[in-house]
Parts: structure tokens; C-alpha cells; sequence
């Protein structure tokens, strides 16, 4: 825990000069916010960037000052100091106003991380502003949160729930995430899931996989929701976490039980068994688990289905992006024109039924309006149609069988539309819009979207990039027999 010390307080205060440059600053925000009573020779002088420099000019020369903040820190023998103004500080913090009530000299002790960002914290309380790097984010956040800046505080959370995309050489999501855990900020930490969730093929094969911690590895591995290539990439980089990390054994077999081995085919759940150490440790904590795959695979899904239940996790696939699951559909210039497209994937995930193919249709249209805004004739001028403006329409997806429904006896489908984005130079998924088999389309597919701009965030080289997957759930059609 930081330790805050001080000195006893000096005889005066000198409030002059930032009292003056504070009187000055209301002065103007009061004269811009003045009622002109409809003067059309009225108007408003600004001079509120002068006075921005003024103020940053002086704290950086200490003109007028009445108090000193000492910040040490385990990194230097020597502290930083800064020659501030009580009145500005306690303005902006409760912590500072508190601290310098009967005191001008104040010792702060700071880790090396938030003590190399303290020059940039004050100048906040200054400025109202800063400019900070993804490795700096955390420090300064705790910074805010200590002294109890609180629009720095969100300030910075929302740089970071808006930078998750943001590339660095070793990966920073699932840092922040366990940050935000740490700290109890609850819409950072939902934010950084749901990105590692949706990009997690890009997590596995970085540096960032190894930091993550046990709970964050358990919580992942419970979605059904993660985008990757297939199962076994998951197996993989499981197995690899548990090399590195060692965890006891009760955690391991935890984790190693939350792998959907009928998602796995079985050719590779052979070479697993023969090849894989981590599962050679563990395998009498997933023996059932591997039977039950395999009993999966070889049976009919709906003979499976009386005697075990397939209504939970274990059966029910991610999205994965693998050809069998779904198709990539890059839509150039989107905005132009209506589109239609086809692909085949397999009926389910059981090696049963790997010869099934369903086919899919997939009708995109840029601007699709609802019944209530079509054209309709008007009464009162014959044939004269309502106008109808372009904005009034939203993109449109409807995704529909091929085949009859009772091809798909014992077997539902749940559609997933990944749409991409560039962001940093990598291509990520930014939505994921989920619907079931009783639905054709997402009600609420790029309801934001804006793609009539080329600068759209939604067009990659002025091209809509979507994946879509379907996910075969098998239920049963016959009371499991215990």
C-alpha cells in the first residue's frame, strides 16, 4: 500500500496567481454560455486554449506556488518534485484536498510504474488532458484511482475497452482483463471476455496465452461462443498452456474436462491418446469422456440420443471456423446492390453423419425496409408514390435451408454471422450476431451500420467481411433411459 507523509504547514497561503487564472477561466465559460436575447450582433471571444497554456506554463515554472509534492519511488534515490498550486489540485481531487488542508509538503510514495507517469498525471489536474501509450494504461488508471480523479478514471477505462484491438509486440487484453478483475470494474472486464472470446484463435498463438491466468482459462473454456479454427486448436494450445504452467493436478483435469471431445473427429482423438503427454498424465480423469466421444461418433446421433443426454455443453459446437462449419463472404461495394450466395456444410458433428451436406442460401441486401416505411400510393395525388429515402432502409441477412426440414429429424441449427473489421492492421471480429434455426435472419443485423460511407469501420478496402457458421445441435426425441 502507497504511504503518504507531510510536513507541518507553513504560516501563508499564496493563492494569487492560480486563483486568478481559475477566476478567469469561469469568467470565460460563463460569457460563452450567456443568453444574447437573439442580438444578431452578439458573439463569443475564446481565449480558453491561451489560458490552458498559461496554466500548464505554470506548473511547469511553479510561478506562484504553495505546495510540494516529493514522489518516491524503489526505482531512483532521488524524488521527483513538483511545485504545485493547492487550489487546482484539490479542484480536481478529494485526496489532494485532504492531504494539503494542513500542509505545503507532501512525500508520495509510488511504485516505478505509476511514479515514471506522475509528471503526466499533474498535468492532467492542470490541463485536463493527456496522452497515454497501451503500456500505460493500468498505471495511470491506478494513478486516477488512488487520488480519486474520477473523470480520469473513466476516461481511461474507456480507452482501454475501445483499444482492445489495438496491436502490441506482447499482447495486452488479457492483462487489462485481469486489471479490471483486480479492480472490480465489472464493464472492462465483460469487454475484454467477449473480445478474447471472439478473436481467440489470434490470442492462442501469441505471447499473451501464457499469462492467462486459471480462472480466465476456466471461463473461456465454458463459452460456446469462442471463434477458432476447430476444436482440436483448442486441445492444442490447452495442452500447451498445461506444459508451461504445471497447475495441480485437480486443475488440470478441470480444464482438460472442458474440452467437447465429440468435436473432435476420431482419427485425431487416436493421436491424441497416443501422442499427447499432458493427456497421458491425466487420462483417467477424461477416460469417460473420450468413451463417450467416441461412442458419439460411431453410433446414429438419434440411437445416441436415447441413451445419453445431448442437451449440454459437451455437444454443442463453437464457432468454428473450419469449411464444414460455415463459409467467408467478402461482399465488395455493399452498399450497391442486393446479393446471393450458397455453401454446404456438414448435417452434424458426428462422423455418422459426415457424408450429410445441407445446403445454404444467403440473401444480403444493403437496404431492406420494414413494411410500415415501403412505398405505398397516396389518395390524394393519383399515383403518386410516398418518397422513400435510402436511410430509411438497414442491411439485411436471411439465411435459409436448401432442404426440407424433416431431412434434419433430431438435429436443430443455430446461425452465426461473424462480421470482420481492420483495426491496427489486423482483421478481427468486431459483432456476432446469433439466431436459431425458427429464425431466418438477425433482427438486429448492422442496425448501426453505416455502409453507404467508403469510411465506414465495417468495410475492409470498401467490402463487407463476413463469416457465416452453422451450428448443428443434436436434441433428443426420446426420454433418456438412466
Amino acid at each position: 500500500m502507497a504511504r503518504l507523509t507531510g510536513t507541518r504547514p507553513v504560516a501563508t497561503r499564496r493563492w494569487g496567481c492560480a486563483a486568478a487564472f481559475l477566476l478567469l477561466l469561469f469568467t470565460v465559460q460563463a460569457a460563452q454560455k450567456a443568453d444574447f436575447s437573439g442580438d444578431s450582433t452578439a458573439a463569443t471571444i475564446n481565449h480558453s486554449l491561451t489560458l490552458l497554456q498559461r496554466l500548464q506554463e505554470l506548473l511547469q515554472n511553479g510561478n506562484g506556488s504553495d505546495s510540494v509534492l516529493r514522489v518516491r519511488s524503489a526505482a531512483s534515490d532521488e524524488p521527483k518534485v513538483f511545485h504545485t498550486h493547492q487550489l487546482l489540485l484539490s479542484l480536481q481531487s478529494e485526496v489532494f484536498e485532504s492531504l494539503l488542508r494542513n500542509q505545503s509538503v507532501v512525500t508520495l510514495y509510488e511504485p516505478p510504474e505509476t511514479a515514471a507517469l506522475f509528471e503526466k498525471f499533474i498535468r492532467y489536474l492542470y490541463c485536463g488532458g493527456v496522452s497515454i501509450l497501451l503500456h500505460q494504461a493500468i498505471p495511470m488508471h491506478q494513478l486516477a484511482s488512488k487520488y480519486r480523479v474520477w473523470g480520469l478514471q473513466r476516461g481511461v477505462a474507456e480507452y482501454m475497452r475501445t483499444h482492445l484491438a489495438s496491436e502490441s509486440s506482447q499482447g495486452h487484453v488479457v492483462g487489462w482483463y485481469h486489471y479490471a478483475v483486480r479492480v472490480g470494474d465489472a464493464a472492462l472486464q465483460e469487454s475484454c471476455l467477449q473480445f478474447l472470446a471472439w478473436n481467440l484463435s489470434a490470442v492462442l498463438g501469441s505471447a499473451e496465452w501464457g499469462s492467462v491466468s486459471v480462472e480466465l482459462l476456466l471461463l473461456l473454456l465454458e463459452r460456446s461462443d469462442l471463434v477458432l479454427h476447430s476444436e482440436l486448436e483448442l486441445y492444442t494450445a490447452v495442452e500447451g498452456w498445461l506444459s508451461r504452467r504445471q497447475p495441480e493436478a485437480p486443475v488440470a483435469e478441470r480444464v482438460l474436462r472442458s474440452i467437447r471431445y465429440p468435436m473432435i473427429a476420431p482419427s485425431q482423438l487416436f493421436r491424441l491418446q497416443a501422442q499427447s503427454a499432458v493427456l497421458a498424465r491425466h487420462r483417467g480423469a477424461v477416460q469417460d469422456l473420450l468413451f463417450q466421444a467416441f461412442q458419439f461418433h460411431a453410433a446414429s446421433p438419434l440411437h445416441f440420443a436415447k441413451y445419453f443426454d445431448v442437451n449440454c455443453s459437451m455437444f454443442l459446437p463453437r464457432n468454428y471456423l473450419a469449411p464444414s462449419w460455415g463459409s467467408q463472404w467478402v461482399i465488395t461495394n455493399p452498399a450497391r446492390d442486393d446479393r446471393s450466395t450458397s455453401f454446404q456444410t456438414q448435417l452434424g458433428p458426428s462422423s455418422h453423419d459426415a457424408g450429410k451436406r445441407v445446403t445454404w442460401n444467403v440473401l444480403f441486401s444493403p437496404r431492406w425496409l420494414p413494411v410500415s416505411l415501403r412505398p405505398v400510393y397516396s389518395d390524394s395525388v393519383a399515383g403518386a408514390i410516398q418518397p422513400v429515402r435510402i436511410e430509411d432502409g438497414r442491411p439485411r441477412l436471411v439465411i435459409t435451408p436448401a432442404m426440407s426440414s424433416p431431412d434434419f429429424a433430431g438435429v436443430s441449427f443455430q446461425k452465426t454471422v461473424l462480421v470482420g473489421v481492420r483495426q491496427q492492421g489486423r482483421v478481427l471480429v468486431k459483432h456476432a450476431y446469433s439466431f436459431h434455426q425458427s429464425s431466418d435472419e438477425a433482427a438486429d443485423f448492422l442496425a448501426h451500420a453505416d455502409l453507404q460511407k467508403r469510411t465506414s469501420e465495417y468495410l475492409i478496402d470498401n467490402s463487407l467481411h463476413l463469416h457465416i457458421i452453422i451450428k448443428p445441435v443434436y436434441h433428443s426425441l426420446i426420454k433418456v433411459k438412466k
